[in-house]
């Protein structure tokens, strides 16, 4: 009886000890995986001017926030920043329109990224995500790709056409244009109205002579 209690005992400890082992495998795979998909990554971009671009400018992606700019160098042609993505489970397609724009009431910058098309599930790139070494960089952003950006909605750009279009409408030379056009519509329309008189008394004119004629 003390041999079976003891081999009992033995059997009991080692199920113990494989399902701790287990749950802790299991467990750390959970954590690396939750941890994988958090990872950040980066990315360059270039621009021609800042924009109003600067450190901790907020990089949207189709309208919500997936990163930020870490930082800005300057090169005689452009304006290289660098931006991070705060997740890696964020894919963004590599045919994407990337621009800057201006919102808010203090008319703070953002840097937009617009997807021009949609990514299939079943690429390799899409599956592994943007930290993978074999991370294809012709169909997804990729860890440290270069990518192209353009100026978008700009309120310097606004104001300074309103300003102008203003200024336009203070020349003289304007001014006796719209009067020049203005009255030659005006005498336009003063023919015009004499024309469909006259053409009221030739109507007039021969409905009587038919009635005549009737009698």
């Amino acid at each position: 009886m003390a041999t079976q209690y003891r081999d009992a005992y033995k059997e009991f400890l080692g199920a113990c000890f494989l399902g701790s082992i287990t749950f802790l495998s299991i467990s750390v795979w959970h954590i690396i995986n939750k941890t994988s998909k958090h990872h950040s990554y980066k990315a360059f971009i270039e621009f021609d001017s800042a924009y109003g671009i600067q450190e901790g400018t907020s990089v949207r992606l189709r309208g919500l926030p997936v990163g930020k700019v870490i930082g800005i160098s300057q090169s005689s042609d452009s304006i290289l920043t660098s931006i991070e993505i705060k997740s890696s489970s964020t894919i963004i397609p590599k045919a994407s329109l990337i621009e800057t724009n201006q919102t808010g009431l203090l008319n703070d910058t953002v840097i937009d990224i617009i997807p021009l098309n949609k990514l299939s599930s079943d690429y390799s790139s899409v599956r592994k995500g943007p930290l993978s070494k074999a991370c294809d960089n012709r169909k997804i952003i990729c860890n440290l790709s270069y990518l192209k950006g353009e100026r978008g909605l700009n309120y310097d750009d606004l104001i300074r056409a309103t300003t102008r279009i203003s200024q336009r409408f203070d020349d003289p030379k304007l001014f006796y244009g719209l009067y020049y056009l203005i009255g030659n519509m005006l005498k336009l329309s003063n023919n015009f109205v004499d024309f469909t008189e006259q053409i009221a008394y030739i109507s007039l004119f021969f409905r009587l002579h038919l009635e005549d004629f009737k009698k």
